[in-house]
């Protein structure tokens, strides 16, 4: 019999390498494509050495719809994890046709490829974004979607809908769509992490980048939310956590589950300067920050009801604030320049 993979689309990125990792611990064969717009397939060798496996891997765009069909023919497919996309939040309202073009458009060819080879299986990378400003919170998945504050937001509701639409006109297909709340920390080994382009876009890369002495300080966007300290408050979950869920949602897949949603998080809220402490405390060193106006399209609270994984997918976190804070730390100071050769003082 041949051998059958689960193709990992954005494999190479932050989220995709710490899923590829736990998916090849649970003994799943994985196939990797990437466009490397946003990762490097130094990540993928990097996961090669914490797990010791071979992973094939391809520079493949979703948007070169021959290229995908490639892998297709060369592979048997039985599932795919879909993560490749773009996600920078603040970019997404700056340049949204790039994001619909590329966000929406890849995904509607990786399902028109994998309907002609009859794989009926996949499971997407949303996001909390879907849900928009919180109506009440904790947010579960039976909050209302699409009034997303962003271009970015936006995309993962329309890929949301375009799913649903495929498993109700065939009753074959299988979908787990995962909507992630925030994301950080690294494995443990201190070989993979998070590595952001240029100035990063989310809390935690920042704050290690800081620590690290990347950058001089950081900027807290917005001191007057109504929050306990003015910040921003958020649902952090700890990246092995986060790839450990879709573990458990490979399980369900295979109950031929229909099109189901799960929120992926703790179910606990922490304010920017909450996170700041936490990361001075666990790695012993001091973060600067000035205080700047909210950015536009920033909420104050948001925070996952994760009840549905936990009963559903008999998944949930278990990694504390201070161990997203410690890996983070060791990832970034082994890695002060992320997988990139530090630069030549010449």
């Amino acid at each position: 019999m041949s051998t059958e993979y689960v193709l990992v689309t954005g494999g190479a990125g932050y989220i995709g390498t710490h899923a590829v990792v736990e998916l090849l611990q649970a003994g799943y064969n994985v196939v990797v494509v990437d466009n490397l717009v946003n990762a490097s397939m130094e990540s993928i060798g990097r996961v090669e050495e914490i797990t010791g496996k071979k992973v094939p891997s391809h520079q493949v765009d979703l948007l070169d719809k021959e290229a995908v069909k490639k892998i297709f023919q060369q592979y048997k497919i039985s599932l795919v994890m879909h993560f490749a996309g773009l996600k920078a939040v603040g970019e997404s309202v700056q340049l949204p046709l790039l994001y619909y073009h590329t966000n929406v458009g890849g995904t509607v060819n990786l399902l028109e490829v994998m309907k002609e080879f009859s794989v009926k299986n996949i499971i997407f990378s949303s996001s909390a974004t879907v849900y928009g400003a919180p109506q009440y919170l904790p947010v579960d998945e039976k909050h209302p979607t699409g009034s997303c504050t962003n271009a970015y937001g936006k995309t993962k509701f329309f890929i949301e809908e375009i799913i649903r639409d495929v498993c109700a006109a065939d009753k074959e297909w299988n979908a787990v769509i995962l909507r992630y709340f925030n994301p950080v920390g690294a494995h443990k080994s201190g070989k993979i992490g998070e590595n952001p382009q240029g100035v990063p876009n989310n809390l935690m890369p920042f704050v290690a980048q800081v620590a690290v002495g990347r950058r001089e300080c950081l900027t807290v966007f917005g001191s007057d939310y109504d929050t306990p300290d003015g910040t921003g408050v958020r649902d952090y979950i700890h990246i092995v956590d986060l790839a450990q869920g879709h573990v458990a949602a490979m399980k369900k897949i295979q109950e031929k589950c229909g099109c189901v949603v799960y929120n992926l998080g703790t179910g606990v809220g922490y304010s920017v300067l909450d996170m700041v402490k936490a990361f001075q405390k666990a790695t012993g060193k001091e973060i600067p920050y000035k205080i700047a106006p909210r950015r536009e399209g920033d909420i104050a609270t948001v925070y996952a009801d994760p009840k549905t994984a936990e009963q559903e997918l008999g998944w949930k976190t278990t990694r504390s604030l201070e161990e997203m804070c410690e890996d983070l730390w060791r990832w970034q100071s082994n890695n002060p320049h992320g997988y990139a050769p530090a630069p030549s003082s010449s």
